[in-house]
């Protein structure tokens, strides 16, 4: 599958945020990196069919995404598992829920309610919430942020495991995380 972006432009109240934006993204992890406030969240949401653009083509973006945006957008209330079975329904798999959450570092997260988690477990949470949900493809807006080191390379390691073939399309201002999961990189101007 290829996701194929061809001078794709946004602007808000006359101001350009993306300009003229043409980049292939194919089998394999993809980042667009750019400084903060260069468009990489506004070029996500395009393609997510979350917000249309001024001009230029998007083609094959029209599928099924899984995605972790900036916000977690977790249950406060519920636990790990209850977040996870929210979202995957009837094709929540407990067994291999629980054994992706101890790939992330999550296991003696236990029955806590989201609530009590750190910035870190949260962002681990909605990273496996994506990963794993079905879709055509993966979206990821600043998914390491909060992370130390050691948690980041872990991160790093079960996305590459678990992205099943699907093109992932990362956003971030970090060359290590680019570095860290081999990725082909687009840079806004």
């Amino acid at each position: 599958m290829e996701i194929r972006v061809r001078d794709l432009c946004k602007s808000y109240g006359g101001v350009p945020v993306l300009r003229n934006v043409t980049f292939t993204a194919g089998d394999g992890v993809t980042c667009v990196m750019a400084p903060s406030g260069a468009g990489k969240t506004t070029l996500l949401r395009i393609l997510l069919g979350l917000e249309t653009a001024d001009g230029g083509t998007v083609e094959g973006a029209d599928c099924r995404w899984t995605a972790v945006f900036q916000e977690d957008r977790l249950l406060e209330h519920l636990d790990a598992a209850g977040n996870l079975r929210f979202v995957l329904g009837r094709d929540y798999d407990g067994a291999r829920a629980a054994s992706l959450l101890a790939e992330l570092g999550l296991e003696e997260a236990g029955r806590k309610a989201v609530r009590e988690y750190s910035g870190g477990m949260r962002r681990r949470l909605a990273l496996a919430r994506a990963l794993l949900a079905e879709s055509a493809a993966l979206a990821l807006d600043e998914p390491f942020a909060g992370l130390d080191g050691e948690t980041r390379r872990r991160a790093w390691s079960c996305i590459l495991r678990h992205r099943a073939g699907r093109p992932v399309l990362l956003v971030t201002h970090d060359e290590e995380d680019a570095a860290g999961l081999g990725a082909a990189v687009v840079r806004l101007a």
